[in-house]
């Protein structure tokens, strides 16, 4: 199973495939509301509102009475999405989440676009690098991160017929869209984008087409890559992660977000507690970004495609 067979034709940001599957999920259970902190267009919540105006909540600039709202929403048995930047929707409401949803365990979907540095030219003051570790950490929290337009419309539909508070991370930039809109998507379950036995390649989010365009370089080099889009990282499919790393024995992570905290930390913890093997981890080094486009800020933070490759041939060395 070839990494070459992955192409795509069309490119579309994933914050539209939340849009769709909300919408979607909003027709099928009328339980599900939406609310924003006055950034409808960004969130592509249109098309719900539309159909469903008695069933959004406009809370305008005021992310903490958001969270807050939301959580009260839940006792009436209703399903709140609330939506922002993720910057806003983690880090400004840090203690909201945890207290008013995780700790009382409040069946909350915190669904947050503009995340990472491929938002671009906003700047370090919106490229939350961080958000992942934040909600991660959180006791009942569950944290998605899909990888193309199709399976964020998939996860947006998950995480909302999952029962308890859930984080959902997606972005701004067109960018391809290369799995099928009929994929199975299960939380929890790692997606085995290709079969190989030299290395295993880990990657979520924008990161996942860095590392199957990676992948195909070291295949042209003979180099046999397992790649694994592991969209949930929590909870992790720790099962996948050691099958897989028992046959190629090491590992490359790849993730739009710090070093500390993310997917890399969480692979680098199932293998020292089970399979001790070589890791490198391609990620933000302990830095904020800056302003920039998406191509211009993965390339200088080392989140490019030849570091992907780079990381690999490394990791090969190690072994």
């Amino acid at each position: 199973m070839s990494l070459k067979k992955y192409t795509f034709t069309e490119k579309k940001d994933t914050r539209s495939g939340f849009g769709e599957g909300i919408f979607e999920a909003g027709q099928e259970n009328e339980n599900v509301v939406a609310l924003c902190a006055d950034l409808i267009g960004s969130l592509k919540l249109d098309k719900f509102i539309d159909h469903f105006p008695e069933r959004f909540f406009q809370v305008g600039i005021a992310e903490a009475n958001m969270i807050g709202i939301a959580a009260g929403l839940t006792i009436g048995g209703k399903i709140p999405v609330a939506t922002t930047f993720a910057n806003f929707g983690t880090g400004r409401v840090y203690d909201q989440i945890r207290q008013s949803v995780a700790y009382s365990d409040k069946n909350v979907k915190i669904c947050c676009s503009h995340a990472g540095l491929t938002l671009g030219e906003d700047g370090a003051t919106h490229q939350i690098l961080e958000d992942v570790g934040m909600m991660k950490m959180l006791p009942n929290m569950t944290v998605v991160v899909p990888c193309d337009f199709n399976q964020t419309k998939l996860a947006t539909k998950a995480v909302i017929n999952r029962h308890g508070p859930c984080y959902l991370r997606f972005g701004r930039p067109s960018w391809p869209i290369f799995t099928d809109a009929n994929d199975h998507f299960e939380i929890g379950k790692a997606q085995v984008m290709s079969e190989g036995t030299d290395v295993t390649i880990i990657a979520n989010g924008h990161m996942v087409w860095q590392a199957i365009e990676a992948g195909k370089i070291l295949e042209d080099k003979g180099i046999s890559v397992e790649m694994i889009n592991m969209h949930t990282i929590k909870p992790l499919d720790e099962a996948a992660i050691i099958r897989s790393v028992t046959k190629t024995g090491c590992v490359v992570t790849a993730e739009e977000h710090q070093r500390n905290g993310g997917l890399g930390e969480s692979v680098a913890g199932v293998l020292a507690r089970n399979l001790p093997k070589p890791i490198e981890m391609v990620a933000v080094n302990d830095s904020f970004g800056e302003s920039g486009t998406p191509t211009e800020l993965l390339d200088k933070y080392g989140l490019s495609i030849q570091d992907v490759v780079i990381a690999v041939e490394k990791v090969l060395s190690r072994k």
